[in-house]
């Protein structure tokens, strides 16, 4: 997929994006339902006889996919997961719920105990190597959150940013403000805990993670989330390989696509809170330099 391309995709999401020109390059070539430990991926006429979707998900990364306080799982990606099984059965709750861990989302596709994976996956290339992926339904990236002293990525230029230790936002925070002072971190609590004492102005992670701190924990009621995001990550439907999966992807693609022309993904994102914005065009201006 083009750089161009992209750029229309996060357009159509409304998020604001301040990408390094070569980001892109590599990255594309209501019933309770029941959480079951196993089953078996086919394709998409099989699925239909046997009557419901079977769907690796995340169930502890709110907004995407948490339980709520009854217990019940729900989220942006459950959303997604119940409108495919609308829109191929029938019946948004012809549908059966696996929760997945992150090293289990591509092994579950590849060991055929989900048909999809709609679990927070980026769309990688060597991730293509292994399973087949949708179009992307959303464009994850780096955000900041801050309090209220701060207001722009300007204000960030020299202020001291918790970061997740390893993590790809190292290098993409490095780069847009290759001025500020990055504070390691080996957890979300540990940065969470920085943030909260003044040790840090900033925490730099992904917009989905912290989103779900600004909707989930009290304590952030006085943070943001900054409107731009530094990176994009395309988040796309897991599918198995194999010409007899052609037909279920296709079906997929076409839901996405239809979604976007009529403003329902736009919708859930605004409704989950996910980060919305203006996007504008990269330009080498927009880079922070420092002063």
């Amino acid at each position: 997929m083009s750089c161009k391309v992209l750029a229309g995709l996060s357009l159509c999401l409304g998020a604001q994006f301040l990408l390094p020109p070569n980001f892109v390059e590599g990255v594309f070539g209501l019933s309770a339902p029941r959480l079951i430990a196993s089953a078996k991926a086919t394709e998409l006429s099989k699925i239909r006889d046997r009557g419901h979707l079977i769907v690796g998900i995340k169930n502890n990364r709110p907004p995407f996919g948490f339980a709520n306080s009854s217990g019940e799982i729900e989220g942006f990606e459950i959303d997604i997961a119940r409108r495919l099984a609308a829109e191929l059965l029938g019946d948004e709750n012809a549908i059966e719920f696996v929760p997945l861990s992150n090293v289990e989302r591509l092994s579950a596709v590849l060991d055929d105990r989900v048909d999809i994976a709609i679990a927070a996956i980026t769309l990688t290339e060597p991730r293509r190597r292994l399973v087949n992926f949708s179009d992307p339904y959303y464009l994850d990236g780096t955000a900041f959150l801050v309090g209220n002293d701060i207001q722009t990525l300007r204000d960030l230029r020299t202020r001291r940013i918790a970061v997740l230790n390893r993590s790809s936002t190292v290098a993409h925070v490095r780069y847009i403000l290759p001025g500020a002072q990055l504070v390691g971190v080996s957890s979300y609590r540990e940065g969470q805990g920085l943030l909260q004492s003044g040790q840090a102005d900033a925490y730099a992670g992904d917009a989905s993670v912290l989103t779900g701190w600004l909707t989930t924990q009290p304590e952030f009621a006085n943070y943001s989330l900054l409107p731009n995001l530094i990176s994009a990550e395309p988040l796309s439907v897991a599918i198995p390989k194999g010409t007899q999966h052609d037909e279920l992807r296709s079906a997929v693609n076409q839901s996405i696509r239809r979604w976007y022309a009529e403003g329902w993904l736009q919708e859930r994102v605004a409704f989950w809170a996910l980060p919305s914005g203006v996007l504008p065009s990269f330009r080498e201006g927009d880079r922070e330099t420092e002063p």
